[in-house]
C-alpha cells in the first residue's frame, strides 16, 4: 500500500531551515578566496604590490589593474590581510571574512625628504618609546652585546682616535718636520721619540683641529645631524656619552631602521670613491608629528608588519646594506674591504650555487633565547607569531662561534728520517671574505708547539717562526707573546711613509702596504715545520689558531686587555 506524508506549513519551514544549516555547516572551512584592488590615495591602481594573509605564505601580486586574489582560505574564518609596495607604508585590513570580493586597499607613500630636527629613539633606557619597551629580549640583548651598538664606546676606537691609553694618559702633539719628495711643501709628522712617553697613535694628536670622517661609521646618527660642528662629532668620553641619548650607543636600532637606501655605483656595485659610511646612505628621519606628511617611519624586513608607520625595505636583507661601512680607502689605498672581498668571492655571485648574503652568516636564523626559539618579535606588544626562519640574530659580529666556523684547519704529523714533520693547512671554505678582514690591526696567529712526554719543548729545525710584532715582552697580560715561536701570522701590514712605524695603525697618515697574506675566500694556506724527535717516549704536538684584535705593541701602548680568541686547535700524540 502506498502511503503519502503531508507536511504542514510549519513542518516545511523546519525542513528548509535544517537543510540550510546542513549545507552551511558543510561549506564552513572549505576553500575560499578574498579579492580586490590595491590603489594609491588618488584612486589609481597599483601594480606589483604584495598582498598577504598576515604571518603566512599566502600572497598575491597585483596585476596591471591593481587586482589581487588570495586563494585557499578557510570559509568564514576571519583573517588579517596586508598590502605593501616599495615606496609605500604597509597597510593592514583586519578581520576580513572569506569569501569576500571587491575589497579596496589604499596605500600611502612615505616621505622622501630627510628632516634634521628628529631626535633618535634610544634602544634602551628611560625614554618612553625606547626599543626595549616592546621588542623581544633576544633582539635587544643581542643588539646591546654587539660591537655595532657599542661603536661609540669601543675603547680601541676611542683611544686610537684621541691618542690616549685606557687610563686616560694622552700623547703629546705629534712633532712635525719638513717633508721631502712629493711632500716637500708639506709639514709631516715625525716618529715618536723612544725616550718620550707616548701611548700609541692618535688621530686627534696627529691631526689637531680636524674631526676626520670616523664618525660616518662609528657615530652615524651624530654625523648625519644638521648643525653639528666637526669637533663635536666624536667629542665624547664615558660621561658625556650618556648625555647623547641614542647616539651614546653608536650604531643604534633607530638609525639602521631609518636608512632608506644605499648609494652604490651601478656598474661596480661598490660605494663611490671617497663616499663612505652614512654619506653613502639615504636616511629618512621624520618630524614625528602624527597626521603630518612626514610622520614616523621604520624600515624593516616584513611586508606585513603590525604598525602603520612601518614598511619593508628589501636592502635590509641584502649585502649592499653593509657596503658603506665595510669598504674604506685612505690616501688612495684600500684599507678595509670585506664587502668588496665578498663581492669577488663565490658567495657574492648572485644566482650562483654558493651565493650567500652577509646577513645569512652574520645574522643567523632561527634566534634562540633561553633555550627557546623566537617566534614573535614583540610578544604582548602587538607582535604576531611568525615562522622562526623569519627572525635573525642581531649579535652579528665577531664571537667565538663565528670564528670557530670560519675555516677548516688540518694538521698532519709524522716521523721521517729522524725528524718530526708537521704539515698544516688552513682552508677558508666557510667565509665569503678574507680572514681576517676589515681593520688592518686584526691578524691570525698559527702556533705550533712540539713537546716530549715530559713537557720539554722540542727544537725547531726548519719552518717559519712568528714575527716580532706578535709580542716578545710579555707585558700584555691578556695575550701570549709569540715572537720567535714556530708558526705563521696572517695580516695586512702597513708601514708609515713619514714615521716609518711598522706595523702601523695610523693610516690617517700616509702609508704603504708592505704585505698582505690574509686568506681569501676559498683559498688555502699550507705551511710545514720540522722538529727534533723526542729522545724517548711520545711526542705531543699542539696546533692552535688564534684571532688577535690588534698588534702586541699597540696593545701594550694602549693598555688594551682583549684576549686572543681560539679559532681552532688540534692535539696529536705520536708514539
Amino acid at each position: 500500500m502506498l502511503h503519502r506524508t503531508h507536511l504542514s506549513g510549519s513542518g516545511l519551514i523546519h525542513l528548509l531551515l535544517f537543510l540550510l544549516c546542513f549545507f552551511s555547516a558543510a561549506d564552513y572551512g572549505t576553500a575560499a578566496e578574498i579579492s580586490g584592488t590595491v590603489l594609491n590615495r588618488h584612486g589609481t591602481p597599483l601594480d606589483q604590490a604584495t598582498v598577504r594573509v598576515q604571518g603566512t605564505a599566502i600572497t598575491s601580486m597585483t596585476d596591471a589593474s591593481g587586482r589581487f586574489r588570495l586563494t585557499g582560505l578557510e570559509s568564514f574564518v576571519p583573517v588579517t590581510i596586508t598590502a605593501w609596495k616599495y615606496g609605500y607604508y604597509s597597510v593592514m585590513n583586519e578581520k576580513l571574512i572569506p569569501p569576500a570580493s571587491g575589497i579596496n586597499i589604499t596605500l600611502r607613500r612615505y616621505h622622501l625628504h630627510d628632516t634634521g630636527s628628529y631626535n633618535w629613539i634610544p634602544p634602551a633606557g628611560n625614554h618612553p618609546e625606547s626599543c626595549d619597551k616592546c621588542h623581544h629580549k633576544a633582539l635587544m640583548e643581542h643588539s646591546l652585546q654587539d660591537p655595532h651598538m657599542n661603536s661609540a664606546r669601543n675603547p680601541r676606537f676611542l683611544t686610537v682616535y684621541f691618542g690616549t691609553d685606557t687610563q686616560g694618559n694622552k700623547n703629546p702633539l705629534r712633532r712635525l718636520k719638513k717633508g721631502s719628495g712629493a711632500w716637500a711643501m708639506t709639514n709631516v709628522p715625525t716618529p715618536y721619540d723612544a725616550n718620550e712617553n707616548h701611548y700609541g697613535p692618535g688621530f686627534q694628536t696627529d691631526q689637531t683641529g680636524s674631526a676626520g670622517n670616523c664618525s660616518g661609521c662609528h657615530l652615524p646618527g651624530v654625523s648625519v645631524k644638521h648643525n653639528v660642528s666637526p669637533e663635536n662629532l666624536i667629542g665624547m668620553d664615558g660621561k658625556n656619552a650618556a648625555k647623547r641619548g641614542a647616539d651614546a650607543f653608536g650604531i643604534h636600532c633607530d638609525f639602521c631602521h631609518k636608512v632608506a637606501a644605499v648609494k652604490l655605483d651601478p656598474v661596480t656595485r661598490l660605494p663611490f670613491p671617497g663616499v663612505t659610511g652614512v654619506h653613502a646612505m639615504e636616511v629618512l628621519r621624520p618630524t614625528g608629528k602624527k597626521g603630518h606628511e612626514y610622520e614616523q617611519i621604520f624600515f624593516g624586513p616584513y611586508d606585513d608588519p603590525n604598525s602603520s608607520t612601518s614598511t619593508k625595505l628589501p636592502v635590509l636583507s641584502q649585502s649592499q646594506f653593509c657596503a658603506p661601512c665595510h669598504r674604506g680607502q685612505f690616501w688612495g689605498k684600500m684599507i678595509y674591504n670585506s664587502y668588496g672581498e665578498w663581492l669577488e668571492s663565490p658567495y657574492g655571485k648572485e644566482g650562483g650555487p654558493q651565493f650567500k648574503t652577509c646577513q645569512q652568516c652574520h645574522m643567523p636564523s632561527p634566534v634562540i633565547w633561553e633555550g627557546r626559539v623566537m617566534t614573535n618579535s614583540a610578544p604582548g606588544k602587538g607582535g604576531i607569531e611568525r615562522p622562526p626562519s623569519t627572525f635573525r640574530s642581531h649579535r652579528m659580529t665577531i664571537d667565538r662561534e663565528i670564528l670557530a666556523n670560519s675555516l677548516t684547519m688540518t694538521a698532519n704529523v709524522r716521523q721521517e728520517s729522524g725528524r718530526l714533520l708537521v704539515d698544516v693547512e688552513l682552508y677558508n671554505d666557510k667565509t665569503g671574505h678574507h680572514i681576517p678582514t676589515d681593520s688592518p690591526l686584526r691578524h691570525l696567529i698559527l702556533h705550533i708547539e712540539a713537546k716530549d712526554a715530559s713537557g720539554k719543548v722540542l727544537n725547531q729545525l726548519s719552518g717559519p717562526v712568528l714575527p716580532d710584532w706578535t709580542g716578545s715582552s710579555g707585558r700584555v697580560k691578556a695575550v701570549r707573546a709569540f715572537s720567535g715561536r714556530p708558526g705563521k701570522a696572517f695580516a695586512k701590514l702597513l708601514k708609515g711613509v713619514w714615521t716609518e712605524e711598522f706595523p702601523t695603525a695610523d693610516y690617517w697618515n700616509d702609508f704603504e702596504i708592505v704585505s698582505d697574506n690574509r686568506i681569501a675566500a676559498f683559498a688555502r694556506d699550507k705551511s710545514s715545520y720540522t722538529f727534533e724527535p723526542p729522545g724517548r717516549g711520545k711526542a705531543r704536538i699542539g696546533v692552535s689558531l688564534y684571532y688577535r684584535r690588534a698588534y702586541y705593541q699597540l696593545m701594550e701602548w694602549k693598555k688594551w686587555d682583549d684576549p686572543d680568541i681560539l679559532m681552532a686547535r688540534e692535539e696529536i700524540v705520536l708514539p
